[in-house]
């Protein structure tokens, strides 16, 4: 096997073995955001704490009813679970599944042209 054919096969292999363990990477990478400290700075007993939890939790369950009036009865009310966040690793995989895939024409591509010319 001749020298450019290695490297080659080898620049190939790397490209592959990157598009195959970058998803991997992000699906078992830790959560990025911070979790909040035990210590807020504020000194409030448990008591006080819970009643303005009940008292947040209320109004938030008033303005969820006062907005479902609103709203039709489709997507998420019917049972649908909505988008989250699919950051850059969706993207990054596809732009590399696409790469790929022209990488691999163009050789097969070469390769048929290179044919015809020899005989």
């Amino acid at each position: 096997m001749s020298r450019h054919l290695t490297l080659r096969l080898a620049v190939l292999t790397a490209v592959a073995t990157g598009a195959m363990l970058v998803p991997v990477g992000a699906a078992v990478a830790d959560d990025p955001t911070p979790t909040p400290s035990a210590a807020t700075g504020e000194d409030k007993t448990a008591a006080e704490k819970k009643a303005e939890d009940a008292k947040k939790a209320k109004e938030l369950e008033a303005r969820k009813a006062a907005a479902a009036k609103d709203l039709p009865k489709g997507g998420v009310a019917a049972g649908e679970a909505p988008a989250g966040d699919t950051g850059t690793a969706t993207l990054v995989g596809s732009a590399t599944g696409a790469l790929l895939l022209a990488g691999a024409g163009t050789i097969v591509l070469r390769r048929r042209a290179a044919g015809r010319h020899n005989g």
